[in-house]
């Protein structure tokens, strides 16, 4: 059965041990957030679908900075796996888990991962051959406490989360500990107001704290 992430995709990811997600609204802004991410030693990030330039601001970064692994998150519609794919995307992200975005990106051998929260939901995802899940919103629900409840039950299944969600500098080390963590969605490093203002040298240092938890808490694990 595919299971959407190749393994040298997952085990990208999970060097990186940060996800940074991040809403961009000018295309011009997305090199420069990626350079400064990877300056900070953060190497994927997920650029929200939630303006109109997005997919525009995933291109240049695609075509500027080829060594920030890049994806596409809020993914809600089939037709957004098209478009995300045609801009380059090496990987798709959801808050939520729609069978037709599942369908739609397994017909196009997409790498996704979609949202869920309930175990209900995990099994579904696991049917249509989803290893890698996004967990939303992680900290309302309980953070690292639950996740280890939910994946119990599927841990010989080699389910790996993505957590998002209330996580933050503070917390982010509770999170790497957990092995059946992929990597930490992390929406703090690049913030919209630090983009704005360009305030590459913050996010820099944002992304340079992120990486020494991940050196720290991984190397724990």
């Amino acid at each position: 059965m595919y299971r959407y992430f190749t393994d040298e995709l997952t085990a990208r990811i999970e060097r990186s041990g940060v996800m940074a997600v991040l809403v961009v609204e000018n295309p011009e802004d997305g090199p420069e957030v990626a350079r400064a991410l990877l300056r900070g030693g953060i190497n994927v990030m997920e650029l929200a679908l939630r303006t109109e330039k997005s997919l525009e601001a995933l291109e240049r970064i695609r075509k500027e900075v080829p060594e920030m692994l890049a994806g596409v998150g809020t993914i809600l519609r089939p037709d957004q796996v098209d478009s995300a794919i045609d801009a380059g995307a090496k990987f798709g992200v959801s808050p939520g888990l729609s069978e037709a975005v599942l369908e739609r990106a397994l017909d196009r051998k997409f790498p996704f991962a979609p949202g869920l929260l309930s175990p209900s939901e995990l099994e579904k995802a696991i049917s249509y051959g989803c290893r890698n899940v996004k967990l939303f919103p992680s900290e309302p629900m309980g953070g690292v406490k639950y996740i280890k409840a939910i994946y119990a039950p599927y841990a010989h299944l080699g389910i790996r989360f993505i957590p998002l969600g209330g996580l933050k500098l503070a917390n982010l080390g509770d999170y790497l500990a957990e092995p059946s963590i992929l990597a930490a969605g992390g929406s703090w490093l690049a913030p919209k107001n630090l983009i704005a203002q360009h305030d590459w040298e913050t996010i820099e240092r944002n992304a340079t704290d992120a990486h020494q938890k991940v050196l720290e808490f991984r190397k724990q694990g």
